[in-house]
């Protein structure tokens, strides 16, 4: 439990780097879950809670990133 604690808080931290970014585009990302297995959970808001391009915003930037700085990190899906 520690250890998913520890995972989900340096998770956060990459999110929270990523933000700004996120948020110039009129959208927002939030963390709802880290798993044992290094599933992460986001829900898309804003902008990008209807954005057809939210998906490739995921994988292909907000998932790069946080996989580079959580390399514990597995996948990143969206609710």
């Amino acid at each position: 439990m520690a250890e998913t604690n520890e995972l989900r808080e340096r998770v956060a931290a990459a999110l929270e780097r990523i933000r700004p970014a996120v948020q110039m585009d009129g959208g927002d990302v939030q963390l709802v879950d880290v798993s044992e297995d290094g599933v992460v959970t986001v829900q898309m808001m804003g902008a990008c809670g209807g954005c057809p391009m939210s998906m490739l915003t995921l994988k292909a930037g907000i998932e790069r990133i946080v996989k580079s700085q959580v390399p514990e990190v597995t996948d990143i899906v969206a609710v």
